[in-house]
């Protein structure tokens, strides 16, 4: 058996997001001397699914009870805000409101209300003149308020996981190879030519997340599937003061398009949700052909759209019709128009995908020898990431 020195590090995690940041976090707080090395492909943390984001902090309400999401973020969301204040890190507890603007979404609108009640979470309803007292230019038939609910600068927390974590990162190293031995450890090849060696390997890649549980010789079972969100900047951020969302179809884990007063003062409209060419695939001309043909040879995406294409053509509309856009927001803020609109970066969702085109609704980790693999950690993570480190980093240290 090889011995200890020739190991470049105890726990080698792959990804410079929010969850492998908190994770090589978590395992240096929970057993301090633990050597971590994080290898992240891009120049800087949280450049992908973290940074691009809403920045909101999720209250956990539309999780199924029990779940990890309904867990985690319940969990996570206390201890972000609790993060941040300690770190100087900018966000604000504002609350949301969740609104029905027609009679067949009052049903699930009073289901959230229940749902909320068993995860822990205040909820009140409001009836449609009650929703002016929190947003003068919203209307509704009906919608509910939930007070824990707040917003957040996350790539300054991922920064702060990087520095708290005492962990050695390297910025602009891509894996294209790995050799697991169960017996020995792991071996990482990257692009310049280095290998990196641990004891065990945490791969947090999301977007790629499937591919490098491939690369360790484990079967994910699942394949990651891109779907991008576009958003707009609200021109006029005086019509909204704070959180606004729509009541959400439960077949689909996206929310709907839904305004968030950031915290920079400027009001975010979106996302929709289309299928991505690429898994980078921030805007229709970015095609990769090789990512795009893994994404249609995948059994489950063709189920997907055979049995969701009515809402993926919506999605589709709304995507290269700015009035469409303007149409589904115009349902919760009556007052806005396509000139109020403003295009602003896009963000893509690596949502997991099972063979028979179900979408992988919960967190999914899995392990295999000497590997922990997050294989789902679309949105709530950023808001769970705490959490979801210390569960992954249980289960790494466990090896150890």
């Amino acid at each position: 058996m090889l011995v200890r020195f020739a190991y470049d590090c105890d726990v080698l995690v792959i990804g410079g997001g929010i969850v492998g940041l908190s994770t090589a976090y978590a395992i240096t707080r929970a057993a301090p001397g633990t050597r971590v090395t994080v290898l992240e492909k891009e120049p800087g943390p949280a450049r992908h699914q973290t940074g691009r984001n809403s920045g909101v902090i999720h209250s956990g309400v539309y999780y199924r009870p029990g779940s990890l999401k309904a867990r985690y973020a319940v969990r996570g969301a206390a201890e972000m805000v609790k993060f941040c204040a300690e770190y100087g890190i900018a966000h604000s507890v504002t609350g949301k409101l969740i609104v029905a603007t027609d009679r067949s979404e009052l049903p699930r609108l009073h289901a959230l209300v229940q749902r909320g009640r068993e995860n822990g979470i205040p909820v009140r309803e409001l009836c449609a003149s009650q929703i002016m007292e929190y947003e003068p230019e919203v209307r509704g038939l009906a919608a509910i308020h939930v007070g824990t609910t707040g917003i957040c600068d996350f790539v300054a927390v991922a920064r702060q996981l990087a520095h708290g974590s005492g962990a050695e990162i390297r910025y602009g190293t891509r894996v294209v190879r790995i050799d697991r031995r169960p017996e020995l450890g792991v071996a990482a090849l990257t692009s310049a030519g280095d290998v990196v060696r641990g004891r065990v390997l945490v791969n947090c890649a999301g977007l790629y997340s499937d591919e490098i549980a491939r690369l360790t010789g484990d079967d994910p079972d699942v394949q990651i599937v891109p779907f991008r969100g576009e958003y707009y900047e609200l021109a006029r951020p005086e019509l909204v003061r704070g959180l606004v969302y729509p009541v959400p179809d439960p077949a689909f884990p996206f929310l709907g398009v839904h305004l968030t007063r950031g915290i920079d003062g400027g009001v975010h409209v979106g996302p929709n949700a289309v299928p991505a060419l690429a898994r980078e695939g921030y805007g229709w001309g970015t095609v990769r052909w090789r990512e795009l043909g893994s994404t249609l040879a995948w059994p489950g995406s063709w189920r997907i759209a055979r049995r969701h294409w009515r809402y993926g053509a919506g999605e589709l509309r709304r995507s290269l019709s700015k009035a469409a856009f303007t149409d589904a927001v115009g349902r919760l803020l009556p007052g806005v128009t396509e000139e109020d609109l403003v295009p602003t970066a896009a963000g893509v969702r690596a949502q997991a995908v099972l063979r028979d085109g179900t979408l992988v609704d919960d967190f999914l980790i899995r392990e295999g020898a000497r590997t922990v693999h997050v294989l789902n950690a679309p949105s709530p993570a950023a808001t769970a990431s705490l959490p979801i480190g210390r569960e992954v980093a249980r289960r790494a240290l466990s090896v150890l």
